[in-house]
């Protein structure tokens, strides 16, 4: 096979081969390297596909994260802790029942006339059960269901905000794993050449060819790509415990991704409008003015009149036998009418002061509007530059490829140093290192701007898992009367 046919192997633009003019009669030792370098050149297109087996899929390790991340489980049991306010708040419409038993003990010493004394022991025992109900609170008990409704609305938009924020961690975690084991890999297919350089160096001094300073340069970059490794074996262990911390699994075996473009907007003003409209933090900050409404409500509920009706039944027993009447027996309804007339001022400075938190949550919403504007068109912006920096990249792996080639022929024709053939050999792994870089980044950038548009979640993904819907909780909550026992038996 000839030099040019592995040139149009690598699908080299057709003004760029000019550049390469080889000649035939090349040695089978500079046959092998450039037949190494150009194939590695394919390395890097290569290095996001499985090889054949089973391997782990990105939608197979964001469904491990969805069912098994520990801060988007502990966020769910915040939630359902929250669904139990409105339950709290229902029990204003209740009725509240108390039973009480005061049993009494009595030791009588009397004293009789001429000095004598009389003791006895007085039993006895005073029951009563008594149910008060709540007729009017100044619509305290309403406003404050709605307020607790409100604030579970706010909290499932924190719940799917963490969500996001879990999934768009995975798919860094996965995507961080994937770059970085290309990268040690491209770091040993650097190190492999560099000692074929080596060797190949002393071959040439041994003969005459080069100086023992050739030999000297290429030591020194032998020793820098043995750095280089280990520095990308440190990194791949490190984003192999970030994904075990958030994916909860080992990373054994990796696939590769792919961009969700087909689920992001079309434009950047489109990307904006979809934010402001499903973005959790929008959304959630939107439902927490709605309870600081609600709050200045609940607050001017304390200057109304409240309206309570009290039925009781009491029945007490003695055991005194001077008494005639050993014990009696109650039953009573009786209405209260409380209407306040001053406090000191309490209820009026709740009031203000509940007026004032709902400007700042006004505030805080126009705020998070700003900031997810923003993040929309950084997110936007991102993305459309690793589309640009990923083309950008294969170019120079391409061009790269093909001027270390070059490099190599005209080193061997004696025209190049072998100085010149590992600066153009250095200019190659960076390129690899950074079209991975960019690859990962491509990927990340797409999910990035899902998140920001409020659309990474497991739904949108279409990810084979079983859906944690809240509302379930809350239905089971909402009109239990008693039980200690949450739904799920604890």
């Amino acid at each position: 096979m000839t030099v040019s046919a592995l040139v149009n192997q690598t699908s080299v633009p057709h003004d760029v081969r000019w550049t390469i003019r080889f000649r035939t009669g090349v040695s089978s030792i500079f046959y092998r390297c450039v037949l190494r370098r150009i194939a590695s050149a394919a390395f890097v297109a290569i290095a996001f596909v499985p090889s054949s087996g089973i391997a782990e899929t990105l939608p197979g390790a964001l469904v491990r994260a969805y069912q098994s991340n520990p801060v988007l489980n502990a966020e769910r049991a915040r939630q359902r802790g929250t669904d139990e306010n409105v339950s709290i708040a229902l029990s204003g419409y209740r009725p509240q029942i108390a039973a009480s038993l005061s049993p009494s003990l009595i030791a009588v010493r009397t004293l009789m006339p001429g000095g004598d004394s009389q003791s006895a022991t007085l039993r006895g025992y005073t029951a009563q059960l008594s149910i008060t109900q709540v007729l009017f609170n100044g619509f305290r008990t309403g406003n404050m269901v709605r307020q607790a409704e409100s604030q579970i609305l706010s909290g499932r938009e924190a719940l799917r905000g963490v969500e996001q924020s879990v999934l768009l961690d995975a798919v860094t975690a996965y995507m961080g794993v994937v770059a970085n084991q290309s990268l040690v890999e491209a770091q040993r297919s650097s190190l492999a050449f560099l000692r074929e350089t080596l060797a190949t160096t002393r071959k040439r001094l041994e003969a005459g060819d080069v100086t023992p300073t050739d030999v000297a340069q290429a030591e020194a970059r032998l020793a820098r790509g043995t750095a280089d490794l280990n520095a990308a074996e440190v990194n791949l262990a490190i984003s192999r415990a970030t994904y075990e911390q958030v994916i909860g699994s080992s990373p054994d075996r990796l696939a590769g991704a792919e961009p969700v473009d087909r689920l992001l907007p079309q434009g950047r003003e489109q990307a904006v409008a979809v934010a402001r409209r499903q973005n959790p933090a929008v959304a959630g900050a939107t439902y927490d003015v709605d309870v600081a409404q609600y709050a200045i409500k609940v607050a001017e509920g304390a200057l109304y009149p409240t309206l309570t009706v009290q039925g009781a039944l009491s029945r007490e027993r003695n055991t005194d036998t001077t008494l005639e009447m050993k014990g009696s027996d109650q039953a009573s309804l009786m209405g209260n009418l409380n209407v306040p007339i001053y406090d000191g001022g309490t209820a009026a400075a709740q009031v203000r002061q509940s007026k004032e938190v709902l400007s700042q949550t006004r505030i805080v919403l126009d705020r998070i509007r700003r900031q997810t504007d923003t993040a929309a068109v950084g997110a936007w912006v991102m993305y459309e530059g690793s589309k640009i920096a990923l083309s950008a990249t294969e170019a120079e792996v391409r061009a790269a490829s093909i001027a270390l080639a070059g490099v190599q022929r005209e080193a061997q024709a004696g025209q190049r140093t072998t100085l010149e053939v590992l600066n153009s050999q250095q200019d190659l792994t960076q390129a690899r290192s950074r079209l991975i870089l960019a690859q990962r980044d491509r990927v990340v950038a797409s999910y990035t701007l899902l998140s920001t548009v409020g659309r990474l979640d497991h739904k949108s993904l279409g990810l084979a898992t079983t859906s944690y819907e809240p509302q379930v909780h809350y239905e089971q909550v909402r009109d239990v009367w008693h039980g200690l026992r949450t739904p799920d038996g604890k």
